[in-house]
């Protein structure tokens, strides 16, 4: 087991529906960030932007995007995670794909599809959470709406992090801070919330503000509106597994059972 894990989150004004663009700016962060960095976390659709018309930048799991994750893990000796447009079995999938140093892949497909611009009527939804252990780490990756859905999220696994990635609009920015630190505070769980920047295709503003936060809801990195760069933090399992012991306050926590 690993003790400290060394995160960055890269907030970017994304090219639409570009993932060449995209994938380029990404390495090029990639390459500034530190050779002991532990995990790399992109926004949703990083490759595209938060698009409604799959059919224009589907790709397969074993399409160009993913074929990059796989060689910036294996070449950088990281984990990295993001979510795509993912087309299978003649669906369309929000994927997010978690990448290990080995090139192991982890996937999860959004739970909660996001209504009010329909995605919906495009995107399958997913029916399974994903945890993922990764150094000794218990990870808990979801994308954007669902950190409106706290039962989801709930920390009934004892992960030790939760992942949101997100294109969340800068009308509803302050629901996001808020609620990034609600769900690091119900759940005692270190919290990394990486959104875009920027303005897309449709007219639509995002701000970033990006996110890590830990246990106690401490902000420990952060990034200004309407910037583009990184967040980064030395967390620490063996200090929040102390707070845990010592509160006792997910021992508390009410039983349920989700239902499809």
């Amino acid at each position: 087991m690993t003790d400290k894990m060394n995160i960055v989150g890269i907030q970017a004004d994304l090219f639409w529906e570009n993932p060449m663009k995209n994938l380029a700016f990404f390495e090029e962060k990639i390459n500034e960030i530190p050779k002991n960095t532990d995990l790399v976390v992109l926004p949703e659709m990083f490759t595209t932007g938060f698009t409604m018309k799959p059919e224009n930048v589907a790709e397969k799991m074993d399409g160009i995007s993913v074929s990059w994750m796989v060689k910036m893990a294996i070449e950088n000796q990281f984990a990295i995670t993001g979510s795509l447009v993912i087309s299978h079995e003649n669906k369309y999938f929000n994927r997010l794909v978690f990448v290990h140093p080995s090139g192991k892949i982890e996937t999860y497909d959004k739970r909660h599809s996001f209504t009010l611009a329909g995605e919906h009527n495009v995107y399958t939804s997913g029916k399974e959470k994903l945890i993922v252990d990764y150094k000794g780490w218990k990870i808990c990756p979801l994308i954007c709406y669902d950190l409106r859905f706290p039962a989801w999220a709930r920390n009934t696994e004892n992960y030790d992090l939760l992942i949101f990635m997100a294109n969340w609009p800068v009308t509803r920015i302050k629901a996001w801070k808020t609620l990034l630190k609600a769900r690091a505070i119900e759940n005692m769980s270190y919290v990394i919330g990486v959104n875009r920047t920027g303005k897309d295709f449709n007219n639509y503003d995002y701000s970033g503000n990006s996110l890590l936060i830990d246990y106690l809801g401490e902000e420990r990195s952060k990034l200004t509106k309407n910037k583009v760069g990184i967040i980064r933090a030395t967390i620490s399992k063996n200090d929040q597994n102390k707070l845990r012991e010592k509160l006792g306050f997910l021992n508390d926590m009410d039983s349920f059972e989700i239902c499809f």
